[in-house]
């Protein structure tokens, strides 16, 4: 559904409008030529041209000039709307490569793992470890799935309310931990600072996926040793996380783009990541469900980023908000129990 508020910058609206401004204008010239002509041909030449009324002439010319500005100005922003679709079709295209790619790889892992078993003579510590081997490959599998399923909810706003009170330094280095486990990350590799006592409204799963994909992205593009540092801090109603790597950095121009669905940074002295440009879309529409904000901060080239998720402290700031989180949650645990009595 379009709001209220987008039906005056929807394209359709918009070449409606330009083509009434074209219309309107052209009308205005044709009267003024003609009313113009009309008078001329029935007085001829026995007035003087000062006789005539310039008022018209100039009215005319001066409503004439305003409805070709908004004939311009309407046909720049159809121009730039179609500009932009035109980059998220490159893009998509780019996603679907790229996530045609990451469903290929594990799965042409695990068939030959599976032919190899079916073929020979495996013996049973080979098999375990061919195992292992395939359920890290599902694991991939269902990742890429969660995330393109995630998204797809939060474009549609089927929300699904898992929203509790917890404290935020605990919860955050239970999930910076799970996450090491998850990547294999020497504890030396990751030095957690700071404290921040305060309370949030977490949705835990997804704050897990925000925590997630900032990690991945350190280790991805890391050149040599992979170093992140984790900085939690409560200042005033805020609550700030600081992610800062050592890696690659972003050139300032794509700072703000990286947050973009399906955008990817390229470049000779980028390394040839493969991914799907959703992980920070997602991060920061799940940093921004819970009130808060997501924003990357880097010097340039070489020279390590730092990601900053900034969440309200409960009970201080944005109350009606977390509030409305919360009695969300609520009411679905409720319709569950519903649901579940219903099968008993």
């Amino acid at each position: 559904m379009i709001k209220k508020s987008q039906y005056f910058f929807h394209p359709l609206f918009i070449f409606i409008m330009v083509q009434i401004a074209w219309l309107s204008l052209l009308g205005l010239w044709i009267y003024w030529y003609i009313s113009n002509y009309i008078i001329l041909k029935q007085v001829g030449d026995s007035l003087s041209p000062q006789i005539i009324s310039k008022s018209t002439n100039i009215i005319a010319l001066v409503w004439g000039l305003i409805l070709l500005v908004l004939v311009l100005g309407g046909m720049y922003l159809i121009f730039i709307f179609l500009a932009k679709q035109i980059n998220l079709s490159r893009r998509y295209d780019n996603f679907i490569a790229n996530v045609t790619h990451e469903l290929k790889s594990p799965l042409a892992s695990i068939q030959l793992y599976l032919e190899t078993l079916d073929i020979r003579q495996v013996n049973r510590h080979k098999q375990k470890e061919f195992l292992e081997l395939m359920m890290k490959d599902v694991g991939r599998l269902q990742n890429l799935i969660d995330s393109i399923l995630r998204l797809s909810g939060m474009e549609k706003k089927k929300n699904v309310y898992n929203y509790y009170v917890y404290n935020v330094s605990e919860a955050f280095k239970k999930l910076v931990n799970e996450a090491m486990d998850k990547f294999n990350i020497p504890p030396e590799s990751i030095k957690i600072q700071g404290e921040a006592d305060g309370k949030c409204v977490l949705d835990l799963e997804g704050i897990r996926v925000v925590v997630d994909n900032l990690i991945d992205n350190a280790i991805k593009f890391s050149r040599d040793s992979f170093y992140l540092s984790v900085e939690m801090k409560c200042k005033g109603e805020k609550i700030f996380l600081k992610f800062t790597d050592k890696g690659i950095g972003i050139p300032i121009k794509d700072q703000k783009k990286i947050f973009h669905r399906f955008y990817r940074i390229y470049g000779l002295d980028i390394p040839n990541i493969r991914g799907t440009g959703l992980g920070l879309h997602m991060a920061r529409e799940i940093v921004e469900s819970h009130g808060g904000k997501l924003t990357v901060f880097s010097e340039g080239k070489n020279k390590g980023s730092t990601f900053t998720v900034e969440l309200p402290v409960y009970q201080k700031s944005k109350r009606r908000y977390l509030s409305h989180l919360l009695n969300q949650t609520q009411k679905q645990e409720a319709q569950n129990n519903v649901q579940k009595e219903k099968y008993i």
